[in-house]
């Protein structure tokens, strides 16, 4: 039985999670990661809202199927890093590459990504970004970059954005139930049916500051999210080295 105590830090986190993924796309995994077993639901109902409530659904599939099909290789290939000794290591590698990607954002210091290169690249992003979340469960590098150097609008990286997360955390769950990693499904249900509603209401209110901003400020918000989830990575995997 979950304690009211429990069930209310579940809400708080869900809550905070929910509304930053709401405001720049991303985060409810890793704003969250301290509570992973029972991130899997929301994280997977939260990316379908933000999944097909943008304008272009069928064209995004289209142009990013290939994309796709290597994250689920790489995820189910990977997921066994995620429960290995070296996951701190991993967790602290891709906060690092995500605070530097943050900064040279900040600073407007971009690439774009050739569209009559999309075919060959595409794949090679999607199988690299399993690999990185079987080892650290988070979906980020290098499938937010390389959407962003696609130069989509601002709705349509969202989109994308939950496009790429739906997938990948479907895959995610289905390699951690293959590694046996779900050892307390009741439990872990229960958890996601509370953690679902703060969610879902964060994220609400975070899409809702997201469209009263500009392109620029969004760009902005966007870049500082990337830096607080990069940040946040390396302090985690920092305590976890010290506490071990």
């Amino acid at each position: 039985m979950l304690s009211v105590g429990v069930i209310a830090w579940i809400g708080a986190v869900f809550l905070a999670a929910g509304f930053v993924k709401g405001a720049v796309g991303m985060g409810l995994p890793t704003v969250a990661m301290g509570l992973l077993a029972v991130t899997m639901p929301p994280s997977l109902v939260t990316n379908l809202w933000q999944l097909f409530t943008g304008p272009s659904f069928g064209g995004l599939c289209n142009r990013l199927w290939t994309m796709m099909a290597g994250v689920v290789l790489g995820t189910v290939a990977g997921t066994g890093l995620l429960t290995g000794t070296h996951s701190g290591v991993a967790s602290a590698g891709l906060g690092a590459a995500l605070v530097l990607y943050a900064i040279l954002g900040l600073l407007k210091l971009g690439f774009t990504t050739p569209a009559h290169h999309e075919a060959l690249v595409s794949p090679l992003v999607g199988v690299a970004t399993g690999l990185v979340t079987g080892a650290t469960g988070v979906f980020v590098i290098p499938a937010v970059p390389y959407l962003q150097s696609l130069r989509l609008g601002r709705e349509d990286l969202i989109q994308a954005l939950g496009l790429s997360f739906t997938v990948s955390t479907a895959a995610l769950a289905l390699g951690l139930f293959k590694a046996g990693a779900f050892a307390s499904p009741t439990m872990q249900l229960a958890g996601s049916v509370l953690a679902l509603a703060p969610a879902l209401a964060g994220m609400f209110a975070g899409q809702a500051l997201r469209q009263a901003m500009s392109v620029e400020t969004f760009r902005t918000v966007f870049f500082a999210g990337l830096l607080m989830l990069g940040g946040y990575l390396v302090l985690e995997a920092a305590l976890w080295s010290s506490a071990s």
